[in-house]
């Protein structure tokens, strides 16, 4: 069969033949199309429809007004194939005036301003304003409530600094019943550990913790959940070094709370002799970090009234001016070698942390010849909490820093820390943490803002060993979204951060993981009104 259509297109002619299966020719003019030629081209318009289709639904999608002649489609398709843009709808007045800086005070006292979106639409459509009229509005609008969220947010941080910074009356009324105790009853100063137990705190095959408190109540807690999970009570060893305004609080605590068959120490810094000889490094560190840091900072007020810091830049210095980032309790660490000569290796514990299972395998772990066994932070599921490289914490703007170090290198953790005492003291770890100290202080505290890690993680750069990350949970004092199922699991779990599960302030979620270590029905604690929420 053969297809014949007329130059014309007015007749069709058909005419028998092999049949279409084998041939299949159509006339138009003098020209010939093959079947497969027709069949190409069938499928290429098929292909130029379907185009069409999609990119005029994107355009309906978008709210664009539907076209319905092919004059219209050619305008709205033309510059996409062509790889341009139509031009904006959006008035250039809107653009003009939403660019115009506006200063803090010009919206001071005004009343004509919406205060939300529905009052905006509601002037809007009553008046029947032009573009200018709108993109005043809107913007007086925006930039009012960007101030107001930005004062409330900078608000929040001063309270919450105020409250973690400050001693709750509750922590202040126990110190002062145990110190009253102390004085009043012979059983509340005993010798801690009693005289037979002496030889044990320089024995090495006993389990050795370290705890620097001031904080009874913390330091019950910390206590209490390492000796509850321990499976091998009689062999744990708990060393606690505290300051002497808080040592008869805390030895009246611990010889009315006994943990037998634990060993409690109680010491005071005035009690170590190296401490009472010549002259500390860290001490003197302090006393200067202090004075440059009231000059430096000028106080919380003089910081919330910088009206051109970011609110998280804000919350930074607040944070940096928080005493205990200058406490000793947070320094004496670095001195470990020296307070505890005769052992070989301590686990070292922040006094905000509970402890959930028992660490005696941590004794186990090879350490490689590292000082210091840490959990890192700068990988987890928790990008929050879990993302902390050196970066983070120290100032790579600083050429003393940028040449000495990796930006992008792992940071670690403080509060839960395998110290092997016997690498230590082979090692200038304690001198390069003064070293930088002192460079810190030199440099107007440009090097670093925040407490003991920053140095810290200078100081022990290289000789860190990484261990599993169920040891020690961080952020439950500033990541209010922590799973409780992923707390439940882990090993130790650190309330770093603000909200201490002692405050008020304090998470609800996550506060019971460390209350139910508190025996509320203690007298002391009853009689100072610490209550489980």
């Amino acid at each position: 069969m053969q297809l014949h259509i007329s130059p014309s297109l007015r007749h069709v002619t058909v005419f028998p033949g092999k049949g279409v299966r084998e041939f299949i020719k159509v006339k138009v003019g003098s020209r010939r199309l093959s079947y497969r030629m027709l069949f190409y081209s069938i499928l290429f318009f098929t292909f130029l429809l379907r185009v069409v289709f999609v990119m005029t639904a994107v355009d309906t999608i978008d709210g664009e007004r539907k076209c319905s002649t092919i004059g219209c489609l050619g305008k709205r398709l033309g510059p996409k194939i062509l790889g341009r843009r139509l031009d904006s709808t959006v008035p250039e007045v809107i653009y003009q005036i939403l660019e115009e800086p506006i200063g803090k005070d010009e919206l001071q006292g005004r009343s004509d301003i919406p205060q939300s979106l529905d009052e905006f639409m509601a002037e809007i459509k009553e008046g029947k304003s032009d573009a200018r009229t709108f993109a005043v509005k809107l913007r007086d609008m925006v930039t009012l409530l960007e101030q107001r969220t930005r004062n409330a947010k900078i608000q929040e941080y001063l309270y919450r600094h105020v409250a973690s910074s400050s001693i709750p009356k509750q922590l202040h009324c126990l110190a002062l019943r145990l110190a009253n105790e102390h004085a009043s009853n012979a059983a509340a100063r005993l010798q801690l550990p009693s005289a037979e137990l002496v030889p044990a705190l320089v024995d090495n095959s006993y389990f050795h913790f370290v705890l620097a408190s001031d904080n009874v109540l913390a330091a019950s807690v910390v206590a209490t959940s390492l000796v509850r999970n321990s499976l091998r009570r009689h062999k744990v060893v708990l060393h606690i070094i505290t300051d002497r305004k808080t040592y008869y609080p805390m030895q009246a605590w611990f010889s009315l709370h006994p943990l037998s068959p634990a060993i409690i120490e109680v010491k005071a810094l005035h009690h170590f002799d190296w401490f009472t000889k010549g002259k500390v490094p860290v001490l003197e560190a302090m006393e200067k970090d202090q004075k440059v840091r009231s000059q430096f900072r000028g106080g919380s007020s003089a910081i919330v009234a910088n009206n051109t810091d970011k609110p998280n830049v804000i919350a930074a210095k607040l944070q940096a001016l928080s005493p205990k980032y200058n406490s000793v309790m947070n320094h004496i660490r670095i001195h470990l070698p020296e307070m505890f000569p005769s052992l070989d290796k301590v686990v070292f514990l922040d006094d905000d942390i509970v402890v959930q299972t028992d660490l005696s395998p941590l004794w186990d772990i090879d350490m490689n010849g590292k000082v210091n066994g840490a959990v890192e932070t700068c990988r987890g599921e928790d990008n929050f909490v879990m993302s902390k490289r050196l970066k983070s914490y120290l100032n790579f703007s600083h050429p003393l820093i940028s040449n000495n170090f990796n930006p992008n290198s792992c940071a670690w953790a403080y509060g839960m820390n395998i110290f092997d005492l016997d690498a230590w003291r082979k090692t200038n770890i304690s001198l390069t943490y003064h070293y930088w100290l002192e460079q810190n202080l030199k440099s107007d505290l440009s090097l670093w803002q925040l407490g003991t890690l920053p140095p810290g993680l200078i100081a022990f750069h290289g000789h860190v060993h990484v261990i599993d990350p169920f040891w020690h949970m961080l952020g439950l004092g500033y990541q209010e979204n922590t799973s409780s199922a992923d707390v439940k699991s882990a090993g130790v779990i650190h309330f770093n951060g603000r909200a201490k599960p002692w405050l008020e302030i304090a998470f609800p979620k996550l506060r019971p993981f460390w209350a139910k270590y508190v025996d509320f029905s203690d007298k002391f604690i009853k009689s100072c009104h610490i209550r489980a929420s």
